[in-house]
């Protein structure tokens, strides 16, 4: 078996931060987004695995993943031109998969269940596809399976207007070698994209099994920014306490929960209550760091409180005198004040920005 992961989207509903940055590259609890796929895929034995990049995200994402040999596998990317769809993603890399099975991640979404679980049901069944399921709140924002009485697959919608169910396609797919006969089967959407969603019916109206399977446990789709801090909330809820070399924290300081602390990570005058990861380096002085906030490597947070919240590599805050809660905040980024006037802000700020809060 295969894996292809798709990684090759614009990010827009992620704007500004994907103006310079991959979305699949944005950490969630101090980790790349596309890192939490690859090593589901691993997990699973698979040592082949082609990762489909788009003009604005390949040379971030190959920079950041490399050949693979750091978790054993071998990657090959494969380039799409336009984001003319999941069902084009999968059309474009056919010379890479072959006739072999597959298993289809895409790189913006998180997954808590094994994927063992899912490719061992679909090998020992004599299915075409089986397709993973979980019951979402918002399913007019996804592709919805409808299914029959005796809990099979009738029909599949990309994100109805009027959803006929809320189970909700997780993106992660099986196939074997008949997807692409569905995939020629079918025409562009009137998004002018080859849709996934059309190509399991195809397979669907054209008498090849597709078995649904539901996901036990959270999933996420991080397309928006509350979704990429709701994964960081529930990745940090199963945090391990952790404390690496070089960390140095000072007597005045106390530390609650289950902390991560990284390399040379320094702490001084400060409370640090859990689940928080620290990254690298990253200096915390007079400050509150609350529960559920991953600061990245390289950061420095002074006089300030942060809580439920992103803060990416490099970036500096500096005596903001109001608790900054639920902020995604990118990389390289300054926040200082000028004059004390507390107020409450929700800050979501592109790489590189520059701030002067008063």
């Amino acid at each position: 078996m295969k894996a292809l992961i798709a990684a090759g989207g614009t990010g827009s509903r992620l704007r500004p931060l994907t103006h310079t940055a991959a979305k699949q590259l944005i950490p969630v609890a101090n980790k790349p987004i596309i890192y939490y796929g690859l090593e589901d895929i691993v997990k699973v034995g698979i040592k082949e695995v082609g990762i489909i990049v788009g003009k604005e995200t390949a040379d971030a994402i190959t920079r950041e993943i490399g050949d693979g040999k750091r978790w054993g596998i071998n990657i090959e990317y494969i380039h799409q031109e336009k984001p003319l769809g999941l069902a084009h993603c999968v059309k474009v890399a056919r010379y890479f998969l072959k006739d072999d099975p597959f298993i289809m991640y895409l790189g913006d979404n998180i997954l808590a269940s094994d994927l063992t679980l899912f490719t061992k049901e679909f090998e020992k069944s004599d299915a075409n596809s089986l397709i993973l399921l979980a019951e979402v709140d918002n399913p007019c924002e996804f592709g919805v399976v409808e299914l029959d009485d005796k809990n099979q697959i009738k029909r599949l919608v990309e994100k109805p207007k009027v959803p006929p169910t809320n189970f909700a396609l997780v993106g992660v797919y099986l196939f074997d070698e008949n997807v692409f006969k569905a995939i020629n089967g079918i025409k562009p959407s009137a998004r002018n994209e080859l849709e996934i969603t059309d190509a399991i019916q195809w397979l669907i109206d054209n008498d090849y099994k597709v078995l649904p399977y539901k996901v036990k446990g959270w999933w996420k789709d991080t397309g928006k920014v509350e979704d990429v801090l709701e994964a960081n909330r529930f990745v940090l809820s199963s945090l391990k306490s952790r404390k690496e070399t070089g960390v140095r924290v000072d007597g005045n300081s106390r530390i609650e929960g289950k902390i991560e602390l990284r390399q040379g990570v320094e702490i001084k005058n400060s409370v640090i209550r859990g689940p928080v990861t620290i990254g690298d380096k990253s200096v915390i002085v007079d400050s509150y760091i609350g529960p559920y906030t991953s600061i990245y490597y390289g950061c420095e947070i002074r006089n300030s409180e942060i809580e439920n919240s992103i803060i990416m590599e490099n970036t500096r805050i500096k005596d903001i005198s109001y608790r900054l809660d639920n902020c995604l905040i990118g990389k390289e980024v300054e926040i200082s004040k000028n004059e004390l006037k507390p107020h409450a802000m929700n800050l979501i700020l592109g790489d590189r920005s520059k701030i002067s809060l008063s």
